[in-house]
C-alpha cells in the first residue's frame, strides 16, 4: 500500500500500535486526493504517499474520527462483516505509516 520506504527516525519512535477497539482519526497533516480507484493520501510530515484502493476505505478514513472505534465506523458505513478484517488490515497499515493517529 505504501509507495515510499523512507521514514524519518523521529516518526519510527512515535508510532502507536493499531488497536481496533480504540478511536482513530486521519492525521491532520494528511491530504486525500479523490481518484477513480479511491484516493491518493499524502503525509506532509514524512512525505509518504499511499494509495487507498477502495472508495469504501476512503469513506472510512474520512469518517473514523466521528466514531468510537473502527468497528463502529464499519457498522455505520454498512460494510458486510465478512469484509471487516480486510479493512482492519488496511487501517493498521495506515496507522503504521502515521496516516492515522489515535483520536
Amino acid at each position: 500500500m505504501n509507495a515510499s520506504s523512507a521514514t524519518p527516525a523521529s516518526t519510527e519512535a512515535s508510532r502507536t500500535p493499531f488497536d481496533s477497539s480504540a478511536p482513530w482519526r486521519l492525521h491532520p497533516r494528511v491530504a486525500l486526493r479523490p481518484e477513480p480507484f479511491g484516493a491518493l493520501a499524502y503525509h506532509y510530515d514524512n512525505r509518504r504517499l499511499n494509495f487507498l484502493r477502495s472508495p469504501d476505505l476512503v469513506a472510512l478514513v474520512e469518517t473514523m474520527g466521528a466514531h468510537p472505534s473502527p468497528e463502529a465506523a464499519f457498522a455505520a458505513a454498512g460494510l458486510d462483516e465478512r469484509r471487516w478484517s480486510a479493512f482492519e488490515r488496511a487501517l493498521a497499515a495506515l496507522a503504521a505509516s502515521d496516516f492515522l493517529e489515535p483520536a
